[in-house]
């Protein structure tokens, strides 16, 4: 039994840097840049989503693609629609009128890169490129299944989403929070997202919603985990390691898991959610390790 957290450490690395390299290698076809006056803006779009990030949604969704036996390029196409999402919320969250950061995956944010103006826009192509990507047939040859997919990933980015997560933080810098509130708040902001991409794999593999249950449970409890690592890595990260400032949180006075449990305590949370994540998966085998996998590095990570 000593040898599983190996096993599965070596499972994940060589599965995300796979993702990573396919996401890359998408992000470069579909973001060349042409000979106009839109060059800068797809120089700023190349610049926030190649070379860097986790990949952790698109590898969630290959990973839940797995239990449904569905093409793996039409599942990581689906996650790359995921993570311009994502990608776009990070440079919009780094724009002065937010979180105002200088520093993102390790190299300068988008907006002091380029200038916000352009930050702005390449946001919200990455916004649309999204949809772009969920609604070709190359995705998915079921028009009802691109459908859902749409749907189901407007409803998690929007306002009952990662938006609304975000205004809840923000209204959070002039309030103060307690458990249940900040667990809202994580759920939408980055939780909802990541509960997506977990459903993606169920809804290319045309599960119907009551079948969806456990995997909905299972990403809901990673995604918290993931974010208490985050409070834990702005609580105690080094920001060469993290890519990212940290200490932000303490020094604006938000509230957050490590505020409000301690960082033991927080630990000890993310601790139990991975393993009440990993109970959702008991009915399936070997085609779940992938998520098994993904469960455990929430709460190892450093970055």
């Amino acid at each position: 039994m000593a040898a599983e957290p190996l096993v599965a450490d070596d499972l994940l690395e060589r599965e995300g840097q796979q993702v990573r390299d396919r996401v890359d290698a998408l992000f470069d076809q579909w973001l060349a840049a042409p000979d106009d006056g839109r060059q800068r803006l797809f120089e700023a779009m190349r610049h926030a989503a190649i070379g860097g990030g986790k990949r952790l949604r698109p590898l969630l969704t290959l990973a839940s693609s797995r239990l449904f036996a569905i093409d793996e390029q039409r599942a990581i196409r689906a996650g790359t629609a995921i993570e311009a999402i994502h990608v776009y919320s990070l440079i919009h969250d780094d724009l002065p009128c937010m979180d105002d950061d200088d520093l993102r995956r390790g190299k300068a944010t988008v907006h002091k890169q380029f200038d916000e103006a352009t930050a702005v826009l390449a946001g919200d192509a990455f916004h649309a490129l999204a949809f772009e990507i969920l609604a070709s047939p190359d995705t998915h040859e079921d028009p009802f299944v691109r459908s859902e997919l749409v749907l189901e990933l407007a409803r998690a980015s929007g306002q009952d989403g990662m938006a609304g997560g975000q205004m809840m933080d923000l209204a959070a810098e002039e309030q103060q929070l307690d458990l249940t509130a900040i667990t809202r708040l994580q759920q939408l902001k980055t939780g909802a997202l990541i509960e997506y991409a977990v459903e993606a794999g169920a809804i290319m593999g045309r599960q119907p919603a009551d079948a969806r249950t456990s995997l909905r449970g299972y990403a809901r409890n990673v995604g918290l985990a993931f974010q208490i690592a985050d409070d834990l890595i702005d609580h105690e990260g080094d920001q060469a390691v993290a890519g990212k400032a940290v200490g932000k949180d303490a020094a604006a006075g938000k509230a957050t898991f490590v505020s409000l449990l301690g960082a033991e305590r927080a630990r000890a949370q993310a601790e139990l959610l991975v393993a009440q994540a990993i109970e959702h998966l008991q009915h399936h085998g070997e085609e779940a390790d992938l998520l098994r996998a993904i469960a455990r590095f929430a709460v190892q990570r450093d970055r």
